[in-house]
């Protein structure tokens, strides 16, 4: 089995270093959107542009523009063939269709030459990196990398500069684990209860920074647009939205590695996140109602993680030989664990599940963790299990990063 994954360090480059960093992002920013307005725009009947002939006039476009040739060519290639992904993504309905980058919005470049890559650890937690045009780098956070190394891509977020570092090795396709099944419901009040009665109780990342995220925001709002006090401000903001999903990560890696050591199979609901946190406005001649709870509800949702509690949780289950199985979400908080009658009435409040059948009483949450585990082992339903859309492998590594 080829295993693919990424290490993730800080950079700390020069100032000069830094300076050509954001050089090759706009650069490659640039090139993006052209290609993407070439295709957009100018496009005819028996007219087509593919990833080739773009990279032919990337090339020629170098021959005339100096700063376009003082970037890696490599780069700007990557840069098409993301535009090229990403067109491919929206004729298979996996993505909407492609909107051009901004600046200063996830700016990023790739060198896809493993061969001009090269990392040495310089300290305990130190050590640098060596890329093309830039030189050696330094870095912190260090660890090993356990593979070959296939590509880097840099990337800044609230100031800062990344790099990861894909790599890649055979490992032995490990054994059909034989650790106990487990079904897990997910919930706002409780971030996850598994049906054996463990309950993991939310850390809402996102609802403890609010206030500091609305003061900056605040902020951020009385600065005048294109002055320096705005983007000092505009950086703010993006270090303690970057500091949240920095917490949410760990909590999320820290709680599905747990799971998947201790549990072969896995059993989920197939929750569509995207429908069940979208907006309830509505329109001008059709307004919605209670817009301001369901704004709190679906921010609620959302600092839960619960895709990338799924994506965790898939991965880290296919390297240990375990599974993970969706099944249908409807009606599991209204089903009895123990007789199978549906009815509303039976969960009485958040917590507290009482059959109008059998009168079996139960954790609410515990109860539908139950229903899930017997609907993905039940053999005659089809799990939906892999029912989303992968994307090719070409597209990225076949495992997510740990």
């Amino acid at each position: 089995m080829l295993l693919r994954k990424a290490n993730t360090y800080r950079l700390y480059p020069t100032p000069e270093q830094a300076q050509q960093m954001a050089q090759i992002a706009g650069a490659c920013r640039f090139i993006y959107n052209l290609a993407l307005e070439q295709r957009r725009d100018w496009y005819r009947p028996g007219r087509k542009f593919n990833f080739a002939s773009q990279c032919r006039e990337v090339t020629m476009l170098r021959a005339e523009v100096d700063w376009l040739k003082a970037v890696p060519v490599h780069t700007l290639q990557q840069a098409l063939k993301d535009l090229d992904r990403a067109y491919q993504n929206w004729w298979a309905a996996r993505a909407d269709y492609p909107t051009p980058r901004k600046k200063g919005l996830r700016d990023s470049f790739r060198f896809p030459d493993p061969v001009s890559i090269k990392v040495e650890r310089t300290g305990n937690s130190s050590g640098r990196i060596k890329l093309p045009k830039l030189g050696w780098v330094r870095l912190r956070g260090w660890y090993a990398i356990p593979g070959t190394i296939c590509n880097a891509t840099v990337s800044r977020r609230a100031g800062q500069w990344h790099v990861a570092v894909q790599w890649q090795r055979e490992v032995v396709e490990p054994r059909p684990s034989s650790l106990p099944a487990v079904g897990i419901d997910r919930g706002v009040a409780v971030f996850a209860a598994l049906s054996n009665g463990t309950n993991i109780a939310p850390v809402n990342h996102g609802k403890k920074a609010m206030r500091a995220l609305r003061k900056a925001q605040r902020n951020l709002s009385r600065k005048k647009r294109g002055s320096s006090n705005r983007r000092k401000a505009i950086r703010r903001v993006a270090k303690i939205q970057m500091r949240v999903a920095n917490a949410r990560k760990n909590f999320l890696h820290e709680q599905t590695t747990a799971i998947a050591n201790n549990h072969g199979t896995v059993v989920l609901e197939a929750l569509k996140v995207r429908n069940m946190s979208a907006s309830a406005k509505g329109t001008a001649s059709e307004p919605g109602k209670m817009v301001r709870q369901k704004a709190g509800l679906n921010r609620a949702i959302l600092d839960q993680g619960w895709g990338g509690f799924r994506i965790m949780l898939a991965y880290k289950l296919a390297e240990r030989g375990g599974r993970l199985i969706e099944v249908p979400a409807a009606y599991t908080s209204q089903t009895c664990a123990e007789c199978g009658v549906v009815d509303a009435r039976s969960r009485q409040d958040q917590a507290r599940f009482v059959c109008t059948g059998c009168n079996h009483e139960a954790n609410a949450d515990t109860n539908a963790a139950i229903v899930i585990l017997q609907r993905g082992l039940d053999k005659s339903l089809k799990p939906v299990e892999g029912h989303r859309m992968k994307r090719p492998n070409d597209a990225g590594s076949i495992r997510r990063a740990a």
